[in-house]
């Protein structure tokens, strides 16, 4: 009799983008249809206004990677056949962070839903990326998360005339595009 794979998706949160919004809900199911043990990051205690204030941004990931890191404190990930961290905004920089200084590094693949810049200050191994082209965190139209990503060979997914939420003013294109990006995180994971 065949083994049971030993997975572990750890969901690490944005600002204000909880693990039950859309694209974390979704992308949590799918990790738990593919028999994935769920770990949720729950951090809090952010200052306001965070956008467009660099010293805001910088004080906001220390406080999610210090409470990221109890949280994840006793958790062993080279117990685990897969690891994967599916991270959203300021949560792909946490998980980005945690998996490089991981010694289970290699084994650890990302999601990474709008990304931000400083995502791309630490190595990423295995991953998939999805940001929009309106994306006000990121530069709108001039992001350069796309170039990034393919600097390190990240497939990215530029969703059209998406915000930081990869939601746009029309809901049903809104819900075809998460169902794409859906299909593709479940792609992933398989």
């Amino acid at each position: 009799m065949k083994k049971e794979a030993h997975k572990l998706a750890v969901i690490f949160p944005g600002i204000g983008y909880t693990a039950d919004k859309p694209l974390l809900y979704f992308g949590r199911r799918i990790a738990v249809e593919y028999g994935y043990e769920i770990r949720i990051m729950d951090y809090k205690g952010f200052p306001p206004k965070v956008k467009g204030d660099r010293n805001r941004m910088e004080e906001s990931f220390f406080i999610a990677l210090r409470q990221a890191e109890e949280m994840l404190a006793g958790v062993d990930f080279t117990e685990y056949d897969d690891v994967v961290f599916i991270g959203k905004s300021i949560g792909t920089i946490v998980a980005a962070k945690i998996a490089a200084d991981s010694s289970a590094k290699a084994r650890i693949r990302q999601v990474l839903y709008t990304p931000l810049e400083d995502t791309f200050r630490f190595p990423i191994g295995e991953a998939i990326a999805f940001t929009g082209d309106d994306d006000p965190w990121v530069g709108k139209e001039n992001s350069r998360i796309p170039a990034l990503c393919e600097e390190r060979g990240i497939p990215c997914r530029l969703v059209p005339h998406a915000n930081h939420s990869l939601e746009s003013k029309d809901v049903f294109e809104d819900m075809k595009e998460l169902r794409r990006v859906m299909k593709e995180t479940e792609a992933f994971l398989k």
